[in-house]
């Protein structure tokens, strides 16, 4: 049972000839929440988000979307999601309106009914005033609302976006996002995979991370950040002559062992008190004439989570990756 669950999956395996691309992959994501999938190029992640979008069939386990078997019910499924690929799929020579009312009429709406529902969502996503506008001169970040928005004809429950701000330059990035934090307060469930691990410090209130068609990590992104450690204090000094001295008063002030690289002339410990402990560090320094450069409190990102628990930066290719995983 998936009492409350938007996407339920548990115990799914999948094989392309000698290669597992899923081993006994679990999910479970609250209605009206974002979920980060992540993992390096070829963990399983693509592979797990076709058989949840019912374009592929698992070898094992079972799973439900948005309520409906995935196997038994897979035409409710697919009325009920809503998928965003890599590339938006819109036509550049139409506009956005007609865009979207060609959309409306592949999911069978009237003629009427579809230009209606085009009109709504040309609102809802900020692209009213663009909407008579042919496609190829709408910029990066109105492309994708505009594929956002055909995902959205029937106001799926659940919706699967597969690395949505590829590409985007930042201020475009910023308007995606702010298009998904809308549908999910409108109570869309999303699924998403990124390798921009602060684009799922941003949006997700789950990650979880796959390597090797498994799970090996689920929970809160602050959650996941407290396995890496806790806040830290990072030095930058003037002078690398210095370095030992600016190690030893870190380490008092921390109580633990600081890491320096005289290279670049940084040291940094992990703290407790994180206030306590930099106004202690900032003082002592300057008792005892350190200089610095440059001093921060600092807390673990995603992905210092990510290379600890996989052991590779994310974007690179796992050994497993086969004949049924892509890059993604």
């Amino acid at each position: 049972m998936d009492p409350g669950f938007g996407v339920f999956a548990e115990g799914l395996t999948k094989r392309f000839k000698a290669t597992t691309a899923l081993d006994g992959f679990d999910l479970a994501v609250p209605e009206g929440t974002v979920c980060g999938l992540l993992g390096p190029n070829g963990a399983g992640k693509t592979t797990a988000v076709r058989i949840l979008c019912t374009l592929l069939r698992a070898d094992g386990g079972h799973a439900r979307v948005a309520g409906h078997d995935v196997r038994r019910e897979p035409a409710q499924v697919r009325h009920r999601i809503g998928l965003t690929g890599q590339e938006p799929a819109v036509d550049e020579i139409l506009t956005g309106r007609e865009n979207l009312a060609l959309w409306g009429r592949l999911y069978h709406l009237g003629a009427r009914t579809a230009l209606r529902r085009a009109d709504e969502l040309l609102e809802q996503f900020g692209l009213a005033d663009a909407a008579g506008k042919r496609v190829k001169h709408y910029s990066g970040g109105m492309r994708r609302r505009l594929d956002l928005a055909a995902s959205f004809i029937l106001a799926p429950r659940v919706l699967f976006l597969d690395e949505p701000t590829t590409g985007l330059d930042p201020r475009n990035r910023n308007e995606v996002w702010n298009a998904i934090r809308a549908l999910v307060a409108g109570g869309t469930t999303v699924l998403l995979t990124t390798q921009h691990l602060d684009e799922a410090d941003q949006l997700a209130g789950q990650i979880v991370v796959l390597d090797s068609g498994r799970v090996i990590a689920d929970g809160s992104p602050e959650r996941l950040k407290s396995r890496v450690g806790g806040d830290r204090i990072d030095l930058v000094l003037h002078d690398a002559a210095e370095l030992d001295q600016a190690t030893a008063i870190l380490g008092r002030v921390s109580g633990a062992a600081p890491q320096a690289d005289r290279d670049t002339r940084r040291v940094h410990a992990p703290v407790r008190d994180r206030i306590t402990a930099l106004t202690e560090t900032v003082r002592a320094l300057h008792e005892a004439g350190v200089k610095v450069e440059d001093v921060a409190l600092r807390r673990p990102t995603l992905d210092e989570v990510f290379l600890k628990l996989t052991g590779q930066h994310a974007g690179t290719p796992t050994a497993q990756a086969g004949d049924g995983e892509v890059a993604a």
